[in-house]
């Protein structure tokens, strides 16, 4: 079985795996496009709501109430989502709700300058019109970025916490058929604890990959998968010998 890992992190489905400064590897989710449109709208129905507000508040000073109304409404619509990106949250209201939050493509908290940069650009997102180019771009990347995630470094990501694995499925322990370097031992650790979050055709696709270090069938062995034999190697690595 050969090194699972060579160089740089690399993707594991829908995750994206992000290197913090210090060295430590997060698993990030990021978010669809369903996901952030519904988002949006919620964002949008708030600000409606609150530009509703003020303008029937400032309406009773006459045309130096609509002056300051436009001054309010501008405000609203920059500094809503840079206010509430900045927050601990990491997210506007309409992203919390649909459980998102940005952060840097490390995976840090946003940056003021990371938060100034997407939003400036969602004029650029927004054209020709009803945000095509962001839609657009978003479709053609697979961490679904619009063009103000990639100007300013900044991934939207499901802010529930990503469960890479999971106690793995039990199975007879089988010895490998030779000794495994650590990586070789860690890796299918982990492709054990995938186990339910992934189908079943992935999962011996998976197993294949890692067929030559399971020992050869002998006869009146109970007829097993690759996936089946290759757990049992993985419970051997964890200490079982039943």
């Amino acid at each position: 079985m050969n090194a699972p890992h060579t160089a740089a992190p690399q993707r594991i489905d829908t995750l994206a795996l992000a290197e913090t400064p210090e060295g430590i590897v997060l698993s990030l989710q990021p978010a669809g496009l369903v996901a952030r449109t519904l988002a949006f709208l919620l964002d949008l129905l708030i600000r409606l709501a609150i530009n509703l507000v003020v303008l029937m508040v400032l309406s009773a000073l006459g045309r130096l109430g609509g002056g300051l109304a436009l001054i309010a409404f501008f405000c609203v619509e920059w500094l809503y989502p840079i206010v509430f990106e900045l927050t601990r949250g990491g997210a506007t209201p309409g992203k919390g709700v649909m459980g998102l939050r940005v952060v840097m493509d490390t995976g840090l908290p946003i940056t003021p300058a990371g938060s100034f940069i997407r939003n400036l650009l969602r004029v650029a997102d927004f054209l020709p019109f009803g945000y095509a180019f962001g839609i657009v771009t978003m479709l053609l990347n697979r961490e679904f970025k619009r063009l103000g995630d990639l100007a300013a470094g900044t991934l939207v990501v499901h802010a529930k916490q990503v469960v890479l694995h999971d106690a793995p499925p039990d199975a007879a322990s089988i010895a490998p058929a030779r000794a495994l370097s650590l990586s070789e031992r860690a890796a299918i650790r982990a492709w054990a604890g995938r186990a339910r979050r992934l189908t079943p055709a992935r999962f011996e696709e998976l197993a294949q990959i890692a067929a030559p270090v399971l020992p050869p069938v002998q006869p009146g062995d109970p007829k097993r998968s690759t996936a089946e034999r290759l757990l049992g190697v993985a419970q051997w690595l964890m200490g079982s010998r039943g």
